[in-house]
């Protein structure tokens, strides 16, 4: 196997800031026996994740009670709240429909069942740690006594810590999987290992998850493995819905090789996987697991969509005016992505199809919380690895990370108390960012000699079919 691409070489922004330490990887550098690239990739993802919870640290300090705090500081995180807001202090089970659970905790978990799960599990494994606590003398006691509990106050405290280390465990399997994706190519996950979104956004909630789910079907995809590309998929849309849309992926690829077999048997173990993970949700709660799909079809324009601008300024549009245009809308943006897959000269790769269909499902979802960049993030990574261009997608996500927080915390309001017209441009600017990643993506597949993996990365060969071998299966 070739050496690994050196991206200070390669790439003109690396190169430049090369000099710092001697300047480009030379001809006649020989690499570590240890720090392999793909080890150096799992440390800076370590050492990004723990900045990302030192940038928690002001919420951490004051266990999450200064609600100044966590939009001042925008160290904000989910976890401790829906600690003991879903019934997590308790170690209810997310899908419980015992009346009783019901009429105390009214708020179900609000999430899919891979995210339900493992806030369960971390509940579990933070009650371990505090010698478990008598949870049937907890549920003699109000919610609003416990929740103002010092020691139950310390407890989640507690939770977001262990959250933390096992989302931090999920980075790292997610970084592997990149690093792994293309064999020429490790360099390119260190896009996602120092990512500024990583660091500020990594644990505003349970999103990682899904992060590695992606990850794991870019790598098995790339390993010419359906089946496993298919349980990564199934497991991904059980934690999060987005890692569907890469079966659209998936299905360019496939029309392009005629190769049915593969789609099918990859969206059937997809649907299995999914609904295995569904089952003890919906076997033990059907009208709980049905409130996140009701939950988001009957919500309206919410945080940093773009039907939220267009209601403050004054258009009013209900849910379901929403939920028509924004999947006409996407339903046109997808059929786009297919038309330009199947005219593009070569197969593009499943990570640049990926960015797209999911790029397209986020300018006109009915809310972009700030975490929702981490979705496109291994996609991004993969789908265009130039610092350069990536910085600029990121820059403007960063700003709408302040803006959102800001916004929140009533920083932006005017003073005639109108509706905050700086939070708008923040969602524009966040917007046209996203938008100039997707212009240089769709220029790399129409023209592909501007695609710097497919310059780099050797063609993969499948296996001979009918006497010849087809070209690159388009990872």
């Amino acid at each position: 196997m070739s050496d690994p691409v050196s991206p200070s070489r390669e790439d003109p922004l690396v190169g430049s800031l090369s000099e710092v330490v001697g300047g480009p990887y030379g001809d006649r550098a020989r690499p570590h026996r240890w720090w392999t690239p793909v080890r150096v990739v799992l440390a800076l993802t370590a050492l990004f994740f723990v900045l990302g919870m030192l940038q928690k640290a002001p919420c951490w300090s004051e266990d999450w009670t200064d609600g100044e705090q966590r939009y001042a500081r925008m160290c904000y995180s989910d976890m401790p709240y829906l600690y003991t807001g879903r019934g997590l202090v308790e170690l209810n089970w997310p899908y419980s429909d015992d009346a009783e659970t019901r009429e105390r905790y009214e708020r179900v978990m609000e999430y899919p069942v891979g995210i339900s799960y493992f806030a369960y599990g971390a509940a579990w494994v933070t009650h371990a740690v505090h010698g478990f606590p008598d949870v049937a003398e907890r549920g003699l006691r109000s919610v609003g006594d416990l929740a103002a509990d010092p020691e139950i106050i310390s407890e989640r405290t507690d939770y977001v810590a262990v959250s933390a280390v096992l989302l931090g465990l999920a980075a790292l399997l997610a970084a592997w999987f990149l690093a792994r994706t293309h064999r020429s190519r490790p360099w390119d996950a260190a896009i996602f290992a120092v990512s500024p979104v990583l660091l500020f956004n990594g644990l505003i909630n349970w999103d990682l998850l899904a992060v590695t789910f992606v990850a794991g079907a870019l790598w098995a995809w790339s390993r010419d493995r359906p089946v496993l590309t298919g349980v990564m998929i199934g497991l991904g849309t059980a934690t999060k819905l987005y890692p569907l849309f890469l079966l659209g992926g998936i299905l360019v690829i496939c029309w392009r090789r005629r190769e049915w077999a593969r789609f099918a048997t990859t969206t059937l173990v997809a649907a299995g996987a999914w609904l295995l993970a569904n089952l003890p949700a919906m076997l033990t709660g059907w009208d709980e697991w049905k409130v996140f799909w009701t939950f988001n079809s009957e919500r309206g324009g919410d945080l940093g969509s773009i039907w939220l601008v267009l209601n403050q300024a004054g258009q009013s549009i209900g849910a379901d005016q929403i939920n028509l245009a924004s999947w006409i809308f996407f339903g046109c943006w997808c059929l786009a992505v297919l038309l330009l897959g199947l005219a593009a000269p070569e197969t593009p790769r499943l990570a640049q199809l990926g960015f797209l269909i999911v790029a397209g499902f986020l300018l006109v979802n009915k809310v972009y919380s700030p975490q929702y960049v981490l979705w496109l993030l291994p996609l991004a990574a993969l789908a265009r690895p130039r610092w350069r261009d990536q910085l600029v997608w990121q820059a403007g996500e960063l700003f709408y990370f302040a803006a959102v927080w800001w916004y929140l915390g009533g920083y932006l309001q005017p003073g005639s108390g109108d509706d905050p017209g700086f939070y708008w441009i923040a969602i524009a600017v966040r917007i046209l960012c996203e938008l100039y990643l997707v212009g240089i993506v769709v220029r790399d597949i129409l023209w592909p000699r501007h695609d710097i993996v497919r310059r780099t990365e050797p063609r993969v060969l499948p296996r001979p079919t009918a006497g010849c071998a087809p070209p690159n299966r388009g990872l």
